[in-house]
Order: structure tokens, then sequence, then C-alpha cells
């Protein structure tokens, strides 16, 4: 048996799934929603007999690797890797070409090591004397803080960061460039980052994948006053959040995450001991950051500055985080303030903020109202004009109807006539509709025959089920070719096999047709409250392919008469 096999035997799949999401049990296997698409019913389907997983609305599936590749966005050595750990098998690194796997490996090293030498110098050198000054006296950051985050000093020289890494840990100058940590400058290797103070970005899972830099509010020093990393193997901007990897537990514990703007809000928020609290790295949050916060907690509430960048950053998340199914709240810090300057400056007046959160569309709707005038009509046809396109993209019908309702008191104005219009505005912006699942286009037989199947495989006594199907439906003639292939081959098994071992039948087929046999061990089916009514299900399918073969033989006899 090779390495990934020795893992995958292992692992539990519905096990270790359910470290990630909920399962709850349905007939043989488990189900949940999708954790990969937004959905309103459960059709993401595991087998633990099969080990595998399926989901009958996006159509993605596999065993328990891919299952740590989707989910994780891992390549196939680094969930080899994580799964062999946690199986407590040593893997030998033959047989296998590590590839992206082991460059993402050296860049996460690579910003390890640089984050070290950062702290280092901020902490411990002269070099960064001036900045720890800085982030203590005027920043009112603690020593204890600066540690737990890592903050670290680049200093303003051209290649500090470079000897360091090529002389004494003997990388390649190519090792730098990958991990974003160089650049090449009038033809001399230099330091990407010089003459700031750094925040190390780490993903979800510890790994040191960037860093945001800030200057010295003392230094006049070339370029923007704060960079990321460039984009690398392991660093894309709208995928992360700083500080979720000391945040994630809270986040978890008490199932509401707060994000802000910037690393010091998180900070500033941490030192007042809400360590709940995340920044995005952007003005606005993205569909895969949405993604990654559901699944730490059911709720965001957002924490952005209310300058006019604020409230259109704030607007844009909406509908993302709308479609990703979270609950969303803003909070709404006195005069206008960031979360950094409030916390420092009325740390009891920004927890109240914090608690005394408002839901998301009754804030747009209150600012609308005070932007506009809802008294006139102009002011009315603004104000619908922005929160309409808001309020279409509700997932709940009470809570979209509720918001219409408060929308038709507040300007005087008959639900019946904002709802038309509301038509009229996704009829006209099919954008600001999400997109509805996919429709099964098959025929009533095609969908029959793939629900006999799953029934009788599904059924505890598969030959029995099976041999009835057989003997009834012997002339029939299924849609899908790869079926009766997969009954011939459920045939010669049974000719050896006195009772049906799933594991065994399944390696009784080719490879390509083991994907078909999977969906029938995978089709979540009806509940059932006995044998009985199970067998009588099988019989009415069988008998309802039985009717569609005979009609069908004698359509095509009166064809075929003279």
């Amino acid at each position: 048996m090779d390495e990934v096999s020795r893992v995958r035997e292992k692992i539990d799949i519905v096990s270790f799934i359910s470290e990630y999401i909920p399962l709850k049990k349905a007939g043989r296997n488990f189900k949940c929603p999708c954790p990969f698409h937004n959905e309103k019913s459960p059709s993401f389907v595991v087998s633990p007999e099969r080990q595998i997983w399926h989901c009958f609305g996006c159509g993605k599936g596999g065993d328990v690797f891919t299952f740590l590749m989707e989910y994780e966005n891992m390549e196939f050595v680094e969930a080899l890797r994580t799964l062999a750990k946690k199986a407590g098998i040593q893997l030998s690194e033959k047989g296998f070409d590590p590839g992206i796997a082991s460059k993402k490996d050296k860049i996460y090293i690579l910003n390890r090591l640089a984050l070290e030498f950062y702290h280092y110098l901020l902490t411990k050198h002269n070099v960064g004397k001036i900045a720890l000054d800085y982030l203590i006296r005027e920043r009112k950051l603690s020593l204890a803080v600066i540690d737990t985050f890592y903050l670290g000093f680049s200093p303003n020289v051209g290649n500090a960061l470079c000897n360091f890494l090529i002389n004494k840990k003997k990388y390649t100058r190519e090792d730098l460039i990958d991990a974003g940590l160089a650049m090449y400058q009038n033809g001399r290797l230099v330091d990407f980052f010089r003459g700031r103070i750094m925040f190390p970005l780490f993903d979800h899972r510890d790994n040191v994948v960037g860093f945001a830099a800030r200057v010295l509010k003392s230094q006049d020093i070339e370029g923007s006053k704060y960079i990321n990393s460039r984009e690398t193997l392991v660093y894309h901007k709208g995928e992360l959040f700083f500080g979720l990897n000391i945040a994630k537990g809270e986040i978890k514990k008490i199932e509401q995450a707060i994000v802000v703007e910037g690393e010091l809000d998180v900070i500033s928020c941490f030192m007042q001991g809400i360590t709940n609290v995340v920044a995005i790295k952007g003005t606005a949050l993205t569909e895969k950051q949405a993604t990654l916060i559901g699944r730490f907690a059911p709720k965001v509430s957002l924490c952005l500055d209310m300058d006019n960048a604020g409230f259109e950053a704030t607007k844009r998340s909406l509908p993302i985080l709308e479609k990703a199914g979270l609950t969303t709240t803003v909070i709404v810090l006195p005069n206008g303030k960031d979360p950094d300057d409030a916390a420092k400056e009325d740390p009891i007046v920004f927890k109240k903020a914090v608690r005394d959160d408002i839901g998301i569309y009754d804030f747009m709707l209150s600012n609308f109202l005070e932007k506009f005038d809802k008294g006139s009509v102009d002011g009315k046809k603004n104000i619908t004009d922005q929160m309409l396109p808001l309020i279409l993209n509700i997932q709940n019908e009470i809570v979209k109807e509720h918001y219409i309702k408060k929308l038709s008191r507040e300007i005087d104005t008959s639900s019946e006539s904002l709802f038309r219009q509301m038509d009229k505005v996704g009829k006209g912006n099919k954008s600001l509709t999400f997109a509805a699942a996919k429709k099964d286009k098959r025929g009533r037989k095609e969908t029959i025959e793939e629900y006999l199947m799953a029934l009788i495989m599904q059924s505890g006594d598969t030959k029995k089920y099976f041999d009835k199907m057989a003997q009834v439906l012997e002339e029939y003639e299924f849609e899908e070719p790869s079926y009766k292939k997969i009954i011939d081959k459920i045939k010669d098994y049974f000719i050896k096999n006195e009772t049906a071992n799933i594991e065994n039948l399944a390696l009784a087929l080719p490879s390509e047709l083991t994907k078909t046999f999977d969906i029938w061990m995978l089709l979540p089916l009806p509940k059932f409250e006995n044998s009985d009514e199970y067998e009588e299900e099988i019989d009415k399918m069988i008998e309802q392919l039985k009717n569609i073969q005979d009609k069908k033989s004698v359509s095509e006899h009166w064809k075929n008469l003279p």
C-alpha cells in the first residue's frame, strides 16, 4: 500500500469533515449545506462507506484529500503532509514531485525568517529604537502586544535582509524574489521593505504569507504610507485577514467577527480585551474573505471608518456578505473616529458602541434618510434607488418584507409600489440577483433510473433488491450507457458473492465507472418510516421504469408496421 492510501485509510472522512462543518445523519450518509457555494437546502453529502463526499448543487466532490485541498486552498502535497501528520504517518517524501507545494514551503520559511529578523531589529537592536519608541509612546502599544503580533522594523538600508538571508541562511536571489522580499533596482538586489514598521500577515493556519508595512510618522520616505507584499504563490491580498490567526478562537466562541480596516485598529481593540477583531486588506470585503470568515462565525460586524470611503466600503461589502449567508451589523463609532483612536480615547464609549451594533439595512436606510429629503419626490426616488438594490439581495423573504414595509412607512409609499419597483430593478440589473441553482435538465426516465439505483445501493440489502430489479427489467435499456456497464459488473460480482460489500463492489468496477457508482451511494434519499415503506418505493420505481419501457416498445412496434 502506498503512502497516500495509508493516509487515506487512517483518516475517517466523516470525523475529519465534521471538524470543519457540522454534518447531520441522513440515512446511511451524512449531509449539510455546502461550504463551497451558497445554498438554502443541504446538498453536500458524505458517505462513510465509500469515504467520499459530493455536492449535488455545485458538483464538487472527492475524498478527504480533495476536501482539504478545496477547503484550505492547498496543493495536493500540502494536504498529504497535513493529513499524514494527523494520522501519525511519517512520509518518506519519495515517489512524488513536491512541485508548487515545495516552493510554497520555502516561501513560508523565508517569511518566517524575515519576521524574526524584523522583530529582532525592532525589539532588540539599536536600529529599531526610534520605531519602538514611536509605537510605545505615540501609538500607546505595550511590549507584550508588540510580541503577540510579532511587529518588526525594516531598516532603511538597501539590502540588510537580503544579506542576512543569502549570506547567513544560504538562500538564493531567486528565492527572495519569489517570496516578494527583494527586488532588483538599477541592476542591484535590494530589500523590498525599507524604513518601515512591519506587520506580519498570517493565514488562519499560522503560516506567514507576507507583510504589511507602514512608514514611521517622523520619517520622510519615498512611496506610499502603507505598502503590502506583492502577490506571490502564498499571498493574495483579497483572501486573508490581518489578525485572524489570533482572533479565530474568540470568533468561534462568541460566533461574531468584527471587521476593521487597519492593523492598528485590530491591535488597539485587542489591547482593550476585544479579541474577535480582524482587518481587511483592501477597501472592501471580497467573496473569498466572506467565505473564509463564514467558516468561523455566522455574524459579521463592520467597524469601518465613517467617512465617505468607509461608507462606500460598507455598501460594497453588503451584497457579498448577504450572498455568503452571514448576518451583518454595523458598529457606529462616536464623532466619526476610527477604531484605533476611539478605543484609546474612551474605551468605555468604544465598548458600548461595539455592544450596540445595529443591523446593516437599518444603518443604510438611516443614512439615506439623513442624506435625502424623504418629503420630496426626488428625495423618495433617491432613497429607493439606493435601498431597493440592497433589499433585493436579501435571501430571507421575511426579512426582505420587513425592510420593504419599513421603507414604505419612512417615505409614505405603499409596499406594493415598492415591490413592483424592486421587480423592475431586478429585471433591469440581473447582476444584482444571485445566480439560481442549476436545474436538473434530465428527463423523467434518467431521474428515476438514478433514484432507483441509489435506493438499491443504499438499502442495506443490495443483492435482494438488485436481483429483483434485474429480473423485472431484464430487457430494459438504460438511458445512461455507464449504468448498463456497472450493472453488468455487479451481476458478475454476485455470481461469486452472496452478499454485497460496498467497498469490494466498488473495487470491482473500472475507475471510469466509480464516479457514477459513488453518486448512487451519495444521492440524498427521502426518510422512510420502515423497511416495508422502503421496499414499496423500490417496487414503485421499478414499475415506473417497466411502464416506460413497455410504452417505448409499443410505440416502436407501431412505427415498424408497414
